[in-house]
């Protein structure tokens, strides 16, 4: 920021610049909106962050984050608890959870697998998912992102699996409803062509 701006301003602009897909252009922006509000909705504001960080906390099952020692998705009786979904992090639950339809229950990794950037099996919660993996469980269904990485993450934790005589599966991908193929990469159409359904 130039330098005819406050300090203050340059510091709290680089405080919102840390939040993932925050540029500093944006970041100014922020701080300046904020710096324009009434003190009171400034310190709420603040105030919902830090209580927020203090009383959420990963579950002790799946990982996902809640406010209790099991979130509500595996203290649920009416989901199947034989099968469970494995997704890279919470935001994912949430996503998969909006679209509906599935009835299972979650495990959050909190990560994926990324040598380059010295991510390894220890880094994600790879051993709480294996320590779920009891006579229970008839399914995991593997929902890591289409990326090198998810797909690296997805593979590892499949090999381990397998072994066990759980059923594996990966999500299907393809093309998006309302697209046309014209406007598909090579990926999407070869996926799609992988994962078709008999009519």
């Amino acid at each position: 920021m130039a330098e005819y701006n406050s300090l203050p301003l340059v510091s709290a602009a680089e405080q919102f610049a840390k939040l993932p897909g925050i540029g500093m252009k944006t970041a100014q922006r922020l701080a300046y909106f904020m710096l324009n509000q009434p003190v009171e909705d400034v310190e709420e504001f603040a105030a919902e962050i830090v209580k927020a960080r203090h009383s959420v906390h990963c579950c002790e099952v799946c990982q996902n984050f809640t406010e209790k020692e099991v979130c509500s998705i595996c203290g649920d009786d009416r989901r199947n608890h034989k099968v469970i979904c494995v997704v890279e992090a919470p935001k994912d639950v949430s996503a998969i959870e909006r679209a509906g339809g599935f009835t299972g229950t979650y495990h959050v990794l909190h990560g994926l697998l990324s040598p380059m950037d010295n991510i390894g099996p220890q880094d994600i919660r790879i051993a709480e998912l294996m320590k779920r993996l009891t006579g229970e469980v008839d399914e995991v269904i593997m929902a890591t992102n289409p990326t090198v990485e998810g797909e690296a993450t997805a593979t590892y934790i499949s090999r381990m699996i397998k072994p066990m005589g759980i059923k594996v599966t990966r999500l299907a991908y393809g093309l998006p409803a309302g697209s046309a193929l014209e406007y598909a990469d090579d990926v999407t159409l070869q996926r799609a062509l992988e994962n078709r359904n008999e009519l």
